[in-house]
């Protein structure tokens, strides 16, 4: 098992104004860092008075505070600092060496300095998930928004479990709570009347964005609803049945072969033994907790509740 990272310090850096020094500072294991007009002599000998003497132009006593303080983080947080950045969609993170290596005054659009990084950066957790951004709180990522260079983690509990790969203790129960509502949806539909198992999946198909390409009392000779996705085109051949074998099933997965349509779903209220299908893109077996779990996603938990009480 990976060792979980424990940082003394936790700090946000962004990696140059909107990021331009992102790419070749994750890719070349540094923490890129600007203050051109800042010598690095002043900095080695943590002679901060000067630092703020060189930051006059700064327009309040707050603003030079936060330069300093800046520039001192850069300079004084030691290996055991956890830095992350936001890039590319993810999450970066990693400890950076204390050397620092300055680069020179002159700013050509570059960093004038930076401090390598001890393993480089990273965009996963310690288990090799990806840290995507989409999957993170903005109570994280709302650190993105800071204006300057260098600040802290206001949400540093949870960065620390989402890059060791810790769930969160909330999720953990949300997880739990579904669970037991998969298998009590799993035993309501198991007791509906076949009308009512048939409302059902008409139900589950009309709010995952399907529509009835056959009138609803129409009898087909071979299946019981075609349907069709308007947003892809797509059209499918649908079967439901109370209750169905591996024969049953077999015959109607013949007949949605011969009937060109793109996709075939089999709905089964009650299984004779186990029911199996090919294992094709196309084709959807929907019976016991599989078919329970489409019913809650699609909001009909409650309908189940009434149907049953």
């Amino acid at each position: 098992m990976p060792t979980p990272i424990t940082p003394a310090e936790v700090r946000y850096i962004k990696l140059g104004d909107g990021g331009r020094w992102a790419k070749s500072s994750l890719e070349e294991g540094k923490v890129a860092f600007g203050y051109h007009s800042i010598p690095h002599d002043a900095c080695q000998t943590e002679d901060w008075s000067k630092v703020r003497r060189l930051l006059a132009d700064r327009k309040s006593e707050g603003a030079k505070t936060a330069g300093v303080n800046e520039v001192a983080a850069f300079y004084e947080m030691g290996e055991d600092c956890l830095w992350v950045t936001f890039g590319y969609g993810h999450l970066w993170w990693c400890f950076a060496k204390e050397e620092v290596v300055w680069l020179g005054e002159w700013d050509d659009g570059g960093p004038s300095r930076y401090r390598p990084t001890v393993d480089g950066w990273r965009n996963t957790d310690i288990h090799g998930k990806p840290l995507k951004i989409a999957n993170l709180s903005s109570n994280l990522t709302q650190t993105a928004n800071f204006r300057a260079t260098i600040c802290t983690v206001g949400a540093q509990d949870y960065l620390l479990r989402k890059i060791n790969g810790v769930t969160e203790p909330v999720v953990i129960r949300a997880a739990e709570t579904r669970a037991e509502m998969i298998k009590v949806a799993t035993d309501m539909i198991r007791d509906l009347h076949w009308k009512d198992f048939e409302t059902l999946a008409d139900l589950i198909f009309a709010r995952s964005g399907w529509q009835r390409s056959t009138p609803v009392g129409e009898t087909l000779p071979d299946v019981d609803l075609l349907m069709e996705q308007p947003t892809t085109s797509e059209t499918a051949f649908v079967q439901v049945k109370s209750r169905a074998n591996q024969a049953v099933l077999d015959d109607y997965l013949d007949r949605f072969r011969r009937s060109g349509y793109d996709r075939f779903f089999f709905v089964c209220h009650t299984k004779a033994r186990s029911l199996s299908m090919p294992d094709e893109p196309r084709l959807h077996l929907f019976e016991g907790e599989r078919l329970a779990d489409a019913a809650v996603k699609n909001g009909l938990f409650d309908w189940l509740v009434e149907r049953s009480g």
